[in-house]
């Protein structure tokens, strides 16, 4: 599990870039920080005040080595027209801190740990931990698929309560919820008009931003033919990327293989692929889930619909196909040249 919340105090290492160098676009120390946040894409600053945590405006650029500033304008999300346009007027208790802890209690303002511990994936654990046995724990790997997948939605997704405001504020996650009921009572995914380009979604309805692998995945064919998250990640934790269950395209063939009912329809990857084995267009999800969801800059995360995208896509639809995502230095005209020249490929499918 990511420990993506950290005290400084416990963690030195925590804060990535070097705050005791003068920097003009941030006006803070150490010592100011209570909380930070993230540490593979960008990185986030929180201050204590009171009992509450306000986020600090700016924000570090894992990737690229470089601050920005850090302010949700009013077309950023659903919320920011409902709190004022201060960061130190919007708490992260109702916009962050319900899906980076476990417990999160709206009237203490208290949780029983940061970041995601045993009780937010397997309900109350005290009988559990005096007497481990079957029984008295909840295990989403035996739930139906649905509900499977709603442990990981009710975070991994975009969205806004079904009641808001809940006591006068307006709450980013699904306040209320646990693993024992139905999401569906608490939360509703983001809403999208078709052909749209919206900041959340591309008009085809796939992903235009990060934490959106919920409202992607439930479009997908994989969902409808009960595939879960757990399927492919392990909520518990690994060395791999993305916590895969298995690394590359050793994933994919557990269920998918040459010529297999669920394709792909080729005597091999490479086949399938029209890419050289061990090259990056010879992994499944290099076009199967394209990075093309921002999480900040141009660093993006993949989309979970697991469908295609064509140039012919990028055409009507604006949305980044999967070939140029990768041939940065190529044309679209040149990308549809190239699947048009595949003897495998359906025309119909390519040009639609």
């Amino acid at each position: 599990m990511a420990n993506v919340v950290r005290d400084p105090r416990e963690h030195p290492d925590a804060i990535i870039p070097d705050l005791s160098k003068p920097n003009p676009v941030f006006g803070f120390t150490k010592d100011d920080v209570a909380l930070v946040y993230g540490s593979r894409w960008k990185q986030r600053y929180f201050k204590k005040v009171g009992d509450d945590y306000f986020p600090l405006p700016v924000q570090w650029d894992v990737f690229h080595q470089t601050w920005s500033r850090y302010f949700v304008p009013n077309t950023g999300d659903w919320w920011a027209t409902l709190y004022p346009p201060d960061n130190f007027k919007r708490p992260t208790g109702p916009l962050c801190d319900g899906c980076h802890s476990v417990n999160y209690d709206i009237n203490t303002k208290s949780l029983t740990e940061w970041n995601v511990g045993c009780e937010r994936c397997h309900g109350p654990g005290e009988a559990h931990v005096k007497k481990p046995v079957r029984d008295n724990t909840l295990n989403p790997a035996r739930f139906d698929y649905v509900h499977a997948s709603d442990t990981c939605i009710q975070c991994h997704s975009q969205g806004q309560p079904v009641s808001n405001p809940i006591q006068g504020k307006y709450y980013d996650w699904p306040v209320g919820y646990d693993v024992s009921k139905n999401l569906r009572d608490y939360w509703k995914l983001e809403e999208h008009k078709l052909g749209d380009l919206t900041f959340t979604h591309f008009p085809d309805g796939t992903a235009h931003k990060n934490r959106m692998q919920g409202n992607d995945f439930v479009q997908s064919l994989m969902y409808a033919r009960g595939v879960t998250c757990s399927s492919c990640h392990d909520p518990h934790g690994n060395e791999n990327v993305a916590m895969v269950r298995k690394p590359g395209n050793a994933l994919c063939l557990d269920c998918h293989g040459p010529n297999a009912q669920a394709g792909p329809h080729a005597p091999s990857v490479e086949a399938h692929s029209h890419h050289k084995a061990g090259s990056a267009g010879n992994e499944c999800i290099a076009c199967h889930m394209p990075k093309i969801a921002q999480t900040i800059a141009d660093q993006n995360v993949r989309s979970h619909t697991f469908h295609f995208v064509t140039p012919s896509d990028t055409e009507t639809l604006k949305i980044p196909n999967a070939c140029n995502v990768c041939h940065t230095d190529k044309s679209i005209e040149w990308a549809k040249s190239a699947l048009e020249s595949w003897p495998d490929r359906s025309p119909w499918r390519m040009s639609r």
